[in-house]
């Protein structure tokens, strides 16, 4: 696929290996999104080529802070950074979350079409979900303000979790509203090959000494 020489150059730039495999996986999850997107609307990239910068070195911009065995994607949309960082990662369970129906539909096709049996996709919204196990680490991309987010996700987070919450500028402002039940580790600068954007990951987790309001 004529994707495939931007997508090895973008790994190599963010220094993750990959297979020709998984660089043949990440280009035919981008091929499905493009083709998906001329009828579902999923994205407002229309551009296979911009989607490479903008929606897959983006996420996968985040890889090498994803810990632990369980992973969740809140509001996951279109499967980002979910599905690409399941192809990266094959030995974790990834589980995608999105209350909408066209999405987790694409997310679902994706999936069985990519062969990814680390993969399953719910479709809910985050406070409506209460699986009988935390996760070892939540992510979230673009899904709401920093306060909202963690007051929708704490009661998903396993013991000795994180959350990682992909942020453009109000990084710094949203994270004067942190609530007590968390506290923050770290705030990563990332730098996403081609994309003259802000872009920074908080990582956070829960404060289990302070009492949580429901």
């Amino acid at each position: 696929m004529k994707l495939q020489p931007a997508i090895t150059n973008g790994l190599a730039a963010l220094e993750l290996p990959a297979t020709p495999a998984q660089v043949a996986q990440l280009a035919q999850y981008l091929d499905l999104l493009a083709r998906w997107n001329q009828v579902y609307n999923l994205t407002a990239i229309r551009d296979p080529a911009d989607m490479v910068t903008r929606h897959l070195l983006d996420s996968l911009a985040v890889a090498l802070w994803v810990q632990g065995t369980r992973i969740l994607d809140v509001g996951s949309g279109a499967g980002l950074p979910g599905l690409p960082l399941a192809v990266m990662y094959p030995t974790q369970q990834f589980t995608l979350l999105d209350s909408n129906a066209k999405k987790t539909r694409f997310m679902t096709q994706s999936g069985a079409e990519l062969a990814l049996a680390n993969v399953r996709v719910i479709r809910t919204r985050a406070e409506q979900y209460y699986p009988a196990q935390g996760f070892d680490c939540i992510l979230a991309r673009a899904v709401a303000p920093l306060a909202q987010l963690l007051e929708l996700t704490h009661h998903l987070c396993a013991p000795g979790g994180r959350l990682l919450a992909l942020k453009g500028p109000e990084a710094h402002n949203e994270l004067q509203q942190l609530p007590a039940t968390w506290r923050l580790r770290g705030g990563h600068r990332l730098q996403v090959p081609g994309l003259d954007v802000e872009r920074w990951l908080l990582h956070l987790e829960p404060n289990r000494s302070a009492t949580h309001q429901l």
